[in-house]
């Protein structure tokens, strides 16, 4: 199986959905250590991404993705649009058509390149990089292993989602979180949340 444009679409409808049904629970983290709208933008941001996918059809993977992204940064208010803005187009410049498991890896790779030169921010300190590092290191591993993209997407998600559950005892370090100093500690990083639920419908869109 390669990643190609009908998959990255599924994808990016999956993560529509399963925003729609987390917006609650995105939200409540986000009440703890934040602003309180980190879900209501993420559904707001990916509804408009529908929207853009339901008009002329992008050729090829990596506009699929790269639309994503442009779409997000215009849609979405907040952190959470130019950070997953960015790396949305980030992974969609970097990915050939079609794309195999190494591929996929580098190009999401790239995506949080591009996460951390916006935001600063370094594994520990309690965002969206807390999840979308383990799970580019989970992804290259199984790659190398000669994994296939369904092998090698689910363990990225298993990754993503250790490392979203691994900052509840941060102190966060970045973003508005950080205003708290250590009454961060004991919350679930929203964007790592949502970092992990990106990369969990990446894995189900492969195998379904």
């Amino acid at each position: 199986m390669d990643f190609d444009t009908t998959l990255a679409e599924a994808w990016i409808r999956a993560i529509a959905a399963a925003v729609e049904k987390e917006q609650a629970r995105l939200t409540e983290l986000d009440s703890a250590i934040g602003d309180g709208d980190h879900g209501s933008n993420l559904r707001r941001g990916f509804a408009a991404v529908l929207t853009a996918l339901d008009g002329p059809r992008p050729v090829g993977p990596g506009a699929v993705l790269t639309k994503t992204g442009t779409t997000l940064i215009s849609k979405v208010g907040g952190a959470s649009g130019p950070l997953y803005g960015k790396a949305f187009r980030a992974v969609g410049a970097a990915l050939p058509e079609p794309a195999g498991p190494a591929a996929v890896a580098e190009a999401l790779a790239a995506g949080l390149d591009a996460v951390r030169a916006l935001g600063k921010a370094e594994p520990g300190d309690k965002t969206i990089v807390d999840a979308w590092t383990p799970a580019v290191a989970a992804f290259r591993t199984a790659a190398a292993a000669g994994a296939s993209l369904p092998e090698a997407a689910e363990a990225a998600a298993e990754a993503a989602e250790r490392g979203a559950r691994d900052t509840v005892p941060l102190q966060a370090r970045k973003g508005r979180a950080s205003y708290l100093g250590e009454r961060s500690i004991g919350h679930q990083d929203p964007g790592a949340t949502s970092t992990a639920l990106i990369f969990r419908t990446l894995a189900d869109t492969t195998t379904a």
